[in-house]
């Protein structure tokens, strides 16, 4: 087998497994590129990402580019001269100038289970949408969001108690194994690649903040698969006495009790046993774990005790 010389794209943690297996491959990683540091958090200090830190960790050249066409970055990947390019959650549509680089071209590896969930958010839109399965695909990189032939991918169940972060850890892990394989085919010749169906095509938008409210008018389905789909990152929130307050963890009542009371949506039901019993729009949830603002997240039962809720109260997520 060839060994190739690899140019990787990446950006946050979910491509930290990607690198570690390629660096004890038979491939070598010559450069790597990364988003340019960014000011963060209350105090605006720059921030490196997870892909740099380790670029610096193991030694490996690294570039920032603003741009895609900058002239510097173009300069610097025709002298690195790669075999391929492979990218994972790097964060940016590459240029026409970048896919016709490398000789073998340039490749992906997308955290679904494509056709399904092309885009930038495709785990926690499964988990959200309450789908049974995801998955990992390595793709050839086009102009087209994730449309690319499909070179090798794997189907992942998704569990009923699956949080998004439970799900991109094993993602992470289970697409560095396949991202390896696929390396393997294409420096051996032996890789097939099968174009995507487009009438299966469905789409992953980027979250934004209205994605996080709950909206205690849906089933408590809905909204157990909201606040699991959210939980690391970003978070689910609702409000109550006028103020934000996360929602991190919640669970289903048993069927026997998790009838419909005829109160308006949002309506805090019990508060027993260290939960917090909320009416939805169809049944109702059990509320575990929660954040106030400005607040450490707690249990709920120490959220009830601390803040003297009292049944009859309302959350209110609009």
């Amino acid at each position: 087998m060839k060994k190739l010389k690899l140019i990787f794209m990446g950006t946050p943690d979910f491509a930290l497994p990607s690198l570690d297996l390629l660096q004890i491959s038979p491939h070598a990683i010559a450069g790597l590129v990364t988003q340019p540091d960014r000011p963060r958090g209350r105090g605006r200090q720059l921030y490196r990402s997870p892909t740099k830190k380790w670029a610096l960790k193991h030694g490996v050249e690294l570039f920032q580019p603003e741009k895609m066409n900058d002239e510097d970055f173009l300069t610097w990947l025709s002298r690195i001269n790669p075999d391929l390019i492979v990218t994972v959650a790097y964060g940016r549509l590459l240029s026409k100038k970048i896919l016709d680089l490398p000789p073998l071209g340039c490749i992906n590896l997308h955290a679904s289970y494509l056709p399904a969930y092309r885009g930038a958010a495709p785990i926690h839109r499964a988990v959200i949408d309450g789908a049974e399965y995801s998955g990992v695909s390595i793709i050839d990189l086009t102009r087209e969001l994730d449309g690319g032939d499909v070179i090798m991918q794997e189907k992942e169940e998704i569990s009923f108690y699956d949080t998004a972060g439970m799900l991109h850890d094993r993602l992470a892990a289970r697409g560095a194994s396949l991202l390896v394989k696929a390396i393997n085919a294409l420096a051996d010749g032996t890789a097939q690649k099968t174009p995507q169906d487009p009438a299966l095509v469905t789409y992953a938008p980027p979250l934004d903040q209205s994605d996080e409210k709950l909206n205690w008018n849906n089933s408590a389905l809905e909204i157990y698969n909201r606040i699991r789909g959210l939980n690391p990152w970003p978070g689910a929130y609702t409000s109550l006495r006028g103020k934000r307050l996360k929602v991190w963890q919640a669970a289903l009542p048993d069927l026997a009790e998790n009838e419909e009371t005829g109160t308006e949506p949002g309506t805090i039901l019990a508060v027993s046993e260290g939960t917090l019993i909320v009416s939805t729009g169809t049944n109702n949830l059990t509320l575990l774990n929660l954040q106030p603002a400005g607040k450490k997240a707690m249990d709920a039962g120490a959220f009830c005790c601390g803040y003297r809720i009292e049944p009859g109260e309302r959350l209110d997520g609009e």
